[in-house]
């Protein structure tokens, strides 16, 4: 793999491995034990939270894809940039959508019993976070 775009690779794929670590496993879980932060309010923030997250979840991917791409990475880095994208693919199509449903209910005012889609798009996101952190370190080995 050429040095340019695995450099760009790395860098893009740590910064996201970051953003996923922080906003995922930090300040989703804190937010609700915040003074005054009640479900609805917690939902409306980790709504507008996760959108933003999200998006440039999606622009990190495209840019480690066109690195990887235009790199000619070996099959175990393009193995790993895919398992990634997978993953992050799944939680936008898959779970997102469903989480978003629910949010609109409670939002609503309604009384729900706690949501099991929360425990896949952790599951989902932990897997991420496996992928992100082999992808980096086999990236500085390329």
């Amino acid at each position: 793999m050429n040095t340019a775009s695995a450099a760009v690779a790395t860098a893009v794929t740590f910064v996201w491995l970051g953003m996923v670590l922080a906003i995922s496993f930090l300040e989703a879980p804190l937010k609700f034990r915040a003074p005054g932060v009640s479900v609805p309010v917690g939902l409306g923030i980790g709504r507008l939270v996760f959108r933003a997250l999200n998006t440039v979840e999606a622009v990190c991917a495209a840019v480690v894809i066109a690195a990887v791409a235009v790199g000619a990475a070996p099959a175990r880095i393009t193995g790993l940039t895919a398992a990634a994208v997978v993953l992050l693919l799944l939680q936008l199509v898959a779970v997102r959508p469903f989480l978003n449903r629910r949010s609109d209910r409670v939002l609503a005012g309604e009384e729900l019993p706690r949501s099991h889609g929360h425990l896949w798009y952790v599951a989902l996101e932990l897997l991420k976070v496996a992928a992100l952190l082999a992808l980096g370190i086999g990236l500085l080995t390329v």
